[in-house]
């Protein structure tokens, strides 16, 4: 592959993403500016942004290595993320948007602590704090670790030298335009990733002539454990198998850089064309994934590593201008997503552990460095405690789903779970998700996926929850701030 093209068009595009930095800082007067974007954000900035910062390198590289690898089973990996996405924009994000418009929330732990007051709100912060911290340190180091191999692959770099400068130069927009910026930039690189999903399945399919001529090689080249919709299980084994992979869009429910986004949505008609936009970007790019890495069991058979499928297939179909061009785009899309991350931990430690607040005149300047701190962290991890990126990816992605997810389903339906519940739920979810992920031969199956999420909402359902009305009885604020819930949602573009 020309990597002199490679070179350039990456040259290019980070120029571009620091020229979006600075237009953004133009936009943030304010902590709302910076961590909310003002409230103002469209539907295909939000829906676009919201997909690209949930899905990229566990799906563009982990994704298609587990079709390589699993073959048609993968499909219902793809079909869980899917029902994820469009329960989330359906069903949570127009209550979140809906409680947190009413309020002056700008940030998911306190849409998490609404209903708490005193010491067990403060508990609450704290708890919530640390494991968003934990987690997204070990998720931004994965997003650095993916394009940090990929680069070093391609160039003449090592992978630690690729890493560092990827990092560097999403930790300058982030710094500069906030939320703007990365909501900005996510979207350029969320359709960067569905030209992608869309130009490889279709010349991989075209190349063997046809759907039909396409599957046939497949099944003519492969064992009857690859062909099948459910691998090498059967009868209840096969069950599991089949629950556990659509059980992989639970933990998108606890994101809380995802919460972020139906937070800054500027009202009901972007909700509306961002859950349609949002669910069909999930499926265009998921399946079309997955028909990458069925591709790359033909094209590239006898590949070693199944999470390379994707740059394989990629030099396989495009060995011109044009590949070096995706190559380069594609590369630039899975390292960035981390900005939405780093904005996130940036927010936990600045705002919602209150350091803002002992120093408001000085607020944007403590939450840019705190955001600096955590990118230099997380570059550290990836360089010096490096793992496979789907493993690390479904660690954190997990944790976080089962430690915030049941409460966030709790909050989103005016469930008001007994407040001695709550903390004991977060933890239980945790620490649970942990343990089954340190437990031989279970990442990634039913139990990992479920148990932990299933527990944590137990917990706070056994002890009786009370249904929240209109007024979020208890330590509800009032509605200074973002204006009204009935302001809110019924203004039009």
């Amino acid at each position: 592959m020309n990597t002199g093209v490679v070179l350039t068009t990456l040259v290019i595009y980070k120029a571009m993403l620091i020229l979006i930095g600075l237009w953004a800082q133009r936009r943030v007067r304010s902590e709302q500016d910076f961590f909310l974007a003002g409230r103002q954000l469209g539907p295909w900035v939000a829906a676009i942004s919201y997909s690209a910062s949930a899905a990229s390198a566990w799906t563009l590289l982990g994704m298609s290595g587990l079709a390589f690898t699993l073959g048609l089973a993968s499909v219902w990996v793809a079909c869980g993320a899917v029902l994820g996405c469009a329960f989330s924009w359906f069903a949570i994000a127009p209550r979140v948007m809906r409680i947190s418009a009413s309020q002056p929330m700008l940030s998911a732990t306190e849409f998490i602590a609404l209903g708490t007051s005193g010491r067990t709100r403060l508990h609450l912060i704290r708890l919530v704090s640390a494991i968003i911290l934990f987690c997204f340190v070990v998720y931004v180091a994965s997003q650095f670790q993916g394009a940090g191999n990929t680069f070093a692959a391609t160039f003449a770099m090592s992978s630690a030298e690729s890493i560092v400068l990827g990092g560097i130069i999403i930790l300058f927009y982030t710094l500069l335009g906030g939320f703007w910026a990365v909501s900005v930039t996510d979207t350029i690189q969320g359709l960067l990733m569905l030209l992608t999903a869309v130009l490889l399945p279709v010349a991989a399919v075209t190349h063997f002539g046809g759907p039909q001529a396409f599957y046939a090689a497949l099944a003519q080249s492969n064992d009857a454990v690859f062909m099948s919709w459910t691998g090498n299980a059967a009868g209840l084994t096969a069950l599991g198998m089949l629950l556990g992979s659509l059980a992989v869009g639970i933990s998108s429910l606890g994101q809380p850089h995802l919460v972020a986004r139906f937070m800054a949505l500027r009202d009901a008609r972007a909700l509306r064309q961002g859950q349609i936009i949002a669910t069909l970007w999930y499926s265009v790019v998921f399946f079309g994934m997955v028909l990458v890495g069925l591709s790359g069991r033909l094209l590239v058979p006898e590949l070693d590593a199944s999470e390379q499928v994707f740059f394989a297939v990629n030099d396989a179909l495009f060995p011109s201008a044009l590949g070096a061009v995706l190559l380069a785009a594609v590369l630039s899309a899975i390292m960035s997503t981390a900005d939405s991350m780093l904005l996130v931990c940036g927010t936990t430690v600045a705002h919602d552990l209150g350091m803002n607040a002992r120093h408001p005149r000085r607020a944007l300047l403590i939450s840019r460095i705190v955001i600096a701190i955590i990118s230099l962290l997380a570059i550290a991890v990836a360089i010096y405690l490096p793992a496979t990126i789907f493993e690390r990816v479904l660690f954190a992605w997990v944790a976080i789903g089962s430690a915030l997810g049941p409460i966030i389903l709790c909050r989103a339906f005016s469930l008001q779970p007994a407040a001695n519940r709550v903390l004991p739920a977060i933890a239980l979810g945790f620490i649970a998700a942990v343990g089954f992920y340190l437990l031989p031969n279970t990442p990634g199956d039913i139990a990992e996926r479920t148990a932990p999420f299933a527990l944590g909402l137990l917990v706070l359902l056994s002890g009786g929850a009370q249904r929240r009305g209109a007024r979020l009885r208890g330590a509800r604020l009032s509605g200074a701030g973002s204006g009204g819930v009935n302001d809110q949602l019924s203004t039009r573009d």
